[in-house]
């Protein structure tokens, strides 16, 4: 069985920066018995498949609203015996979302009910065990893309093509705003979209099983049962723990049951053809990212990365680079790559070393007139978008009928 798809690049600006390259896919399912040989494709074997590309299955997606709908943060209060009001809650708890004076203007605005009802008093003691939720008012969320184009789909799962700019899952500003959003979009629009469905999905709903950063264009895996979600997020979660034992190549490749290659453009000359990166990655504290901010770290967890040159143009003083990451480490590649002295173009969070570029530790913006007091960093942060990578390969066992499907794509056209 072969499906074939098409892939238009890094990113939205592919052709920008390397024009003489161009972009394909080919998905096939091949028999267990080809699982070593699509571990390693060979270029002849892959101009071969991607000889005769052709566009996506379809096209889908719904243009974003002007706002969004808004948000509801609900919590139960837990005071240990103490006593709390509303704004020491609210600003000890929350204060990564905004400062003081922000949770001030959220609880005068009306925007906190305790037990049901709107508290306006910042003063207000709150009863051990009181449900309070927090009402964000609707914003009008960054641009972003809203059009996803279907490399493959069956029953289980389906590749989509992701494009930059988009980002997968909500979170910060970004909460409709999302892949995930466009799928439930889908979902209720079905019959709109004329979609023929088995019983076997009718109550289906796709989810996306890994994550693309933000400015990360390229193929996303989605699952469409639980079944195959189970089984998918187990393939990642499997691949990022083998990445961290003293393993072969060989071991590594019959250990993991997803392979997944990236490409690249980088600033400089890599003068090494192939370069294998074992840099752990672990978290700092970081203005405007509440967990702390990914980056190289000697006490952090393993990563492991492979990278290969796949050309060189000293003129621009840039590398062309295929990375094969064999843990799932967030900004793994971006990390890695800048820890080697060579970011990622464009790139505007990660300097080499892979560390953040410096920046000012008190430019936070106070944003009150945007939604009640939502704190924004004004430094770079990691959704921040501006580099090119591209996921540009996908090896996978199906999750359920165990046949392994290959993702081929990016042929040069000249």
């Amino acid at each position: 069985m072969r499906i074939h798809g098409y892939l238009p690049g890094i990113g939205l600006h592919a052709r920008k920066i390397t024009p003489h390259l161009a972009v394909s896919c080919s998905l096939a399912f091949v028999s267990s018995a080809a699982a070593s040989m699509a571990a390693a494709p060979t270029s002849s074997s892959s101009s071969s498949l991607l000889a005769s590309g052709c566009p996506p299955l379809y096209s889908f997606g719904v243009p974003w609203p002007d706002l969004n709908e808004g948000l509801l943060y609900t919590d139960v209060v837990r005071s240990g015996g103490h006593e709390t009001t509303l704004i020491e809650f609210y600003s000890s708890k929350y204060k990564n979302s905004a400062p003081l004076q922000g949770w001030l203007q959220r609880i005068r605005n009306g925007q906190i009910t305790v037990d049901g009802e709107v508290v306006t008093d910042p003063t207000s003691v709150l009863r051990d065990g009181a449900e309070v939720i927090y009402h964000r008012l609707p914003w009008k969320e960054p641009s972003a893309p809203y059009l996803l184009e279907v490399l493959y789909e069956d029953d289980d799962m389906v590749a989509l093509n992701k494009p930059s700019g988009l980002q997968v899952l909500p979170r910060g500003l970004f909460q409709q705003r999302t892949v995930l959003m466009q799928l439930q979009w889908k979902e209720l629009n079905k019959v709109a979209y004329d979609f023929s469905r088995s019983p076997k999905t009718k109550d289906a709903h796709p989810v996306p099983v890994h994550r693309l950063g933000r400015g990360t264009s390229g193929i996303l895996l989605c699952a469409k049962t639980k079944l195959a979600k189970t089984r998918l997020a187990a393939y990642f979660a499997d691949g990022t723990a083998v990445a961290g034992e003293d393993r072969t190549e060989m071991e590594l490749s019959k250990a993991r049951k997803i392979s997944k290659y990236y490409r690249a453009l980088v600033g400089g000359i890599i003068e090494r053809d192939e370069i294998v990166i074992r840099q752990p990655i672990g978290t700092v504290h970081y203005p405007g990212v509440a967990k702390g901010l990914y980056v190289a770290s000697s006490s952090g967890k393993p990563a492991l990365s492979r990278v290969q040159v796949l050309e060189r143009d000293a003129q621009r003083n840039q590398t062309v680079v295929q990375v094969q990451i064999h843990s799932g480490r967030p900004h793994q590649i971006r990390i890695h790559l800048a820890f080697i002295g060579h970011p990622l173009l464009g790139d505007p969070l990660y300097d080499v070393g892979g560390q953040p570029k410096a920046f000012d530790s008190q430019s936070i913006g106070d944003c009150s007139t945007d939604d009640g007091g939502y704190q924004k960093p004004l430094q770079a942060v990691p959704g921040d978008c501006g580099y090119y990578l591209h996921a540009h390969q996908l090896f996978l066992y199906h999750p359920i009928n165990n046949e392994v499907a290959t993702e081929l794509c990016w042929e040069e056209a000249f």
